[in-house]
């Protein structure tokens, strides 16, 4: 059966990493080296579209001018994200459809960040230099996208940021397995020495040493507790220096640019959703019907179970967003023969902030080629377990045109909570996390608390007593009173 030419097709995938600190090396520097590995100067010059992922090392009015100035690109139209970690898989759907559509021939998908040269240098008091654009060079397209990352009640109590909420669904997801404290942390350690020992046979990892599980889970000085039940070793990992860059081109383009067919790798579907931007809506904090709907939908327009992906890389920031998307797809966790990373995920492979999953989309490039006639499943995640886009790949020509859907109006179908902001009275804990300071104190601990009518109200206990309280006891389902203020006391 022939192959239509526009079919698009995945035709470069490069990475780097900046090890040394170097305050004179900016992200469009590492784009730019990233998209050097990914093709020769005669495909880059070829390029008709540059969508650079959202950074947030460094400020550019419009960074794909200065990406597509470097590589030769002259007549490239450019695009820049918003903020999500879903962003480069949705970039990749949408330069399907474009070259697909015949809109595009020549897609060039980049990002990079340098973060911990940034960090560092601002630490020892200096300052990064780097490419500062005119203002008369206009604002790239797209780059007010950006989706709320907190509501009203977490506002209120301070729960405003991913360390904080990440946590709470991990105590959730061992409520609903019924497991111990104890059990459960076990459980998520050997999780992420599996993630590690994938990122040590990963060349482009940032951290290459594989890690054991009482070396994640239990609390040292190089491994201090950040909000219970998470380690360092269990956050995603920002200190980094990373660049990634994905080249997407038709069939017919390809074979003009002469582009081997054994690095060909065909994009099969793509489908994206969201859940509600509120976390305090959620119906449940261990599960996601945007990945449940949205997963099953890319597996089934690419005509695949799950059970027929060879290669899968489940966003990987924190140990419960792993935990969750297996669930909702029906995906063992822990399986030695199909480990749910290509990279080694975002604590071992690195967390480049929004643009780690153009990372896990050229790994498992790579990986895929090195082994023809195999599919892989890339997942990828926004906010709080909030923005959702999948990926299936494959070394095979398809049997039929890309497919993309939104599916979104199924998941708004799906059940949601009430979420009460100016609540005061008696509860009881449905999941909580409680922070601790640099010695390992704990700080303050804040709850997901359900009233009497099973609405939700977020809230947080300020005493440290009441907070040592939470780490060393299991108060599932434990009264607390909540004052309307969003302080609340274990009854």
């Amino acid at each position: 059966m022939p192959i239509d030419p526009r079919t698009p097709v995945l035709i470069g995938y490069g990475q780097v990493n900046q090890r040394t600190e170097d305050p004179s090396v900016e992200p469009v520097d590492l784009m730019a080296a990233a998209a050097r590995e990914a093709a020769d100067p005669r495909v880059l010059e070829a390029v008709d579209a540059v969508r650079v992922v959202n950074l947030l090392s460094w400020r550019y009015r419009d960074p794909g001018l200065l990406l597509a100035q470097r590589i030769g690109a002259a007549k490239a139209a450019t695009r820049y994200t918003g903020i999500g970690g879903n962003v480069p898989q949705t970039l990749v759907n949408l330069a399907c459809l474009d070259i697909q559509q015949g809109r595009n021939d020549v897609v060039l998908i980049a990002g990079a960040e340098t973060w911990r040269s940034r960090t560092r240098t601002r630490a020892a008091g200096n300052k990064m230099h780097g490419t500062r654009q005119d203002e008369s060079v206009p604002m790239a397209p797209g780059s007010d996208e950006n989706m709320p990352m907190a509501g009203p009640g977490d506002l209120k109590i301070g729960l405003d940021r991913p360390a904080y909420v990440y946590p709470m669904f991990e105590t959730a997801v061992r409520i609903a397995a019924g497991e111990t404290p104890d059990e459960h942390r076990r459980r998520i350690g050997e999780l992420w020495a599996q993630f590690s020992a994938v990122a040590a046979g990963n060349p482009h990892a940032w951290s290459q040493e594989a890690r054991t599980a009482e070396e994640i889970y239990e609390p040292s000085p190089k491994n201090r507790m950040v909000s219970w039940p998470y380690t360092k070793l269990m956050n995603s990992n920002n200190m980094v220096d990373q660049g990634a860059v994905l080249i997407l081109t038709s069939v017919e383009k390809a074979q003009y640019l002469q582009i081997p067919s054994e690095r060909w790798v065909f994009p099969y579907a793509g489908a994206d959703a969201h859940d509600t931007y509120a976390i305090g809506e959620r119906a449940e904090f261990h599960a996601s019907p945007a990945i449940r709907i949205a997963g099953t939908r890319a597996l089934e327009l690419a005509g695949a179970g799950v059970d027929d992906m060879d290669l899968i890389d489940v966003y990987s920031c924190f140990p419960s967003a792993v935990q969750v998307a297996a669930r909702e797809l029906g995906l063992p966790v822990g399986d030695p023969d199909r480990p749910l990373t290509v990279t080694g995920g975002l604590t071992f492979a690195g967390g480049p902030w929004n643009n780690y999953v153009t990372h896990s989309i050229a790994t498992m490039a790579e990986q895929l080629i090195a082994r023809p006639g195999t599919r892989g499943l890339i997942t990828a995640n926004g906010g709080y377990l909030t923005k959702h886009s999948f990926g299936v790949y494959g070394t095979e020509p398809p049997t039929h045109e890309f497919r993309w859907e939104e599916v979104q109006s199924e998941v708004d179908a799906e059940p949601t909570r009430t979420a009460l902001v100016d609540w005061s009275g008696v509860g009881t804990v449905e999941t909580w996390t409680t922070p601790v300071d640099r010695d390992g104190n704990p700080e303050k601990a804040f709850l997901a608390v359900r009233t009497p009518e099973d609405a939700r109200v977020l809230a947080v206990i300020t005493d440290p007593a009441g907070a040592e309280t939470t780490v060393r006891d299991d108060i599932a389902g434990a009264q607390v009173r909540v004052e309307e203020d969003g302080t609340a006391s274990l009854v």
